[in-house]
């Protein structure tokens, strides 16, 4: 794909690097030809994040060397491989939230010790976004950015040195479809001015729809790349990256398959056919409250979940979706309405109390919200049983630890021991841990808050079975989702958020272009 005579933009020479006893990768040797968009591809714990890090010089090798068009570079210094004209835009936006835009533009730039005027820092970075089709008031806070501009922002920044080696960290786990596309884009136009880009990606639809090649990690090995994309399809990449035939994959609907290795053009139309489901489990009447830390204030808000029900929230985020799971945790006071679990009026009730009547969240953020990364397996398994105990309670932490063991192994949770802290799982295996303590038998209601964000094919497979068997025993589910082939594959109704009110309610066959105009207000 490459003449001879061009060096690689990026080479990888027999690349290993361990943490303790895990292998995180094991003499990878890749090569990156100029000038194209590459993917890199693999399930959680694959070594595709350990592999961008090593490539950027925040990771020092245990042993390998790496090069950049023909140039070896010292590994471990973010400093060598930015002046190699390296750059990393991590999945976590690291700009300073409470900076103007052109204040993040000119952070840790090289100019220090200067005296800027705010209209001069204005007028010096607007030309540089404009260059990129980054269309942002240079005033406006980053925080306040919608998240397709701030990753456009996050871009720019990276480019300010004139890299010629863009690596993206799973830029469209944050994306609603609109914002994807136009990442899309701009990364097309990089590609053309001349930028080799390397994207860490999980899902096979985005992979076919913007790589020039492919790139394949398991257990930490390479196993088939860089492949031309055009020589691949969905199935076949499915199950290189799942390894042993494919076995999360093989049971699969299909159209679960096809919402996952991309093997149709549009997302699937039609839920599994199910019998209707029986009175609700949840009951939004009239709720509003105020506006919230994490979004906009809930507008009169009128739900249902029944027994036996997944239903789907869709929006583009940022229109409430956040309120409304923090309202059903009692995080946020409502202003008026009636919160009803099981036929309960939950309104001013504790969420232990909630949770005694079965309330259960998959929260939005794992790592910061969902689990204590400090802690071990067992102690954030054993906090709901911890608190419904009450704090006069004896503790025994070797019957907690026993009890742990046994639920994370029957959720196929891949760990070395309970007192491991939760930090060391992948992002896979950190989602099946919350998901061993959250879907359990007295569980009643489920609130699963984009419970598939960032996961690879099988471990997406897995929480996909998951919410269905627990709709098979009876349980609610409400899904919170920016995927909408995620939605419209396990949906049996999708209700559509924005600005805080309920745009519009859909059944299958569902269809791309009204929910979408939902999401947007076109359909107004």
């Amino acid at each position: 794909m490459t003449s001879p005579e061009l060096n690689f933009a990026l080479e990888c020479r027999d690349v290993s690097v361990n943490y303790g006893d895990v292998t995180a990768l094991a003499g990878v040797s890749v090569a990156f030809a100029p000038r194209l968009i590459h993917a890199v591809v693999g399930q959680n714990g694959a070594g595709k994040t350990t592999f961008a890090r090593v490539a950027a010089g925040i990771v020092r090798p245990d042993a390998g060397a790496i090069e950049i068009d023909g140039r070896s570079v010292p590994t471990g210094s973010v400093h060598q491989a930015r002046a190699a004209g390296v750059e990393l835009v991590h999945q976590s936006f690291a700009l300073p939230p409470s900076f103007t835009v052109a204040e993040a533009m000119e952070y840790g730039s090289d100019r220090p010790g200067r005296i800027f005027t705010r209209r001069g820092l204005e007028a010096r970075w607007a030309r540089h976004l404009q260059g990129l089709s980054v269309r942002v008031r240079l005033g406006d806070r980053i925080r306040d950015l919608p998240v397709e501009v701030q990753q456009g922002v996050e871009i720019a920044r990276a480019l300010v040195t004139e890299a010629k080696v863009l690596i993206l960290d799973e830029p469209t786990a944050v994306l609603a479809p609109a914002g994807i596309e136009t990442l899309f884009e701009r990364l097309r136009r990089l590609r053309e001015n001349g930028v080799t880009i390397i994207l860490i990606l999980h899902k096979i639809r985005e992979v076919l729809a913007v790589a020039d090649t492919v790139t394949v990690l398991r257990g930490g090995r390479l196993v088939e790349g860089p492949l031309p994309a055009s020589r691949t399809d969905g199935r076949r990449l499915a199950a290189s990256i799942i390894g042993s035939g494919g076995g999360e994959v093989a049971e699969l609907s299909g159209g679960d398959r096809a919402a996952l290795v991309g093997a149709a053009d549009q997302p699937a139309t039609a839920a599994p056919q199910r019998m209707e489901p029986a009175a609700p489990v949840l009951e939004l009447a009239d709720v509003s409250t105020r506006a919230d830390a994490e979004g906009p204030a809930l507008d009169h808000v009128a739900l249902t979940v029944g027994r036996g029900e997944i239903v789907g929230i869709a929006g583009v985020e940022g229109n409430g979706q956040r309120t409304l799971v923090r309202a059903l945790a009692d995080l946020t006071a409502l202003t008026s309405g009636r919160i009803a679990l099981a036929g309960t009026d939950v309104t001013r009730t504790p969420l232990s109390e909630r949770r005694a009547g079965g309330l259960r969240i998959i929260p939005f953020e794992r790592n910061s919200e969902g689990l204590s990364l400090s802690s071990a397996l067992w102690e954030n398994w054993s906090v709901p049983r911890l608190l419904a105990a009450g704090a006069l309670s004896l503790i025994d932490p070797a019957a907690l630890r026993k009890g742990c063991r046994g639920t994370l192994e029957q959720w196929d949770v891949r760990f070395s021991s309970t007192a491991q802290y939760a930090r060391s799982l992948s992002g896979g295996n950190a989602q099946k841990l919350i998901l061993a303590r959250e879907v359990d038998a007295e569980a009643s209601l489920i609130i699963a808050a984009q419970p598939t964000r960032g996961l690879d094919v099988g471990a997406t497979a897995f929480v996909w079975r998951s919410l269905r068997e627990a709709r098979a025993r009876g349980c609610g589910v409400l899904l919170i989702s920016s995927d909408l082939d995620e939605l419209f594959d396990i949906s049996d109704r999708i209700l559509v958020m924005l600005s805080g009110r309920i745009a519009g309610t859909f059944r299958p066959p569902y269809h791309l272009a009204e929910i979408g105009a939902a999401m947007t207000g076109a359909g107004r």
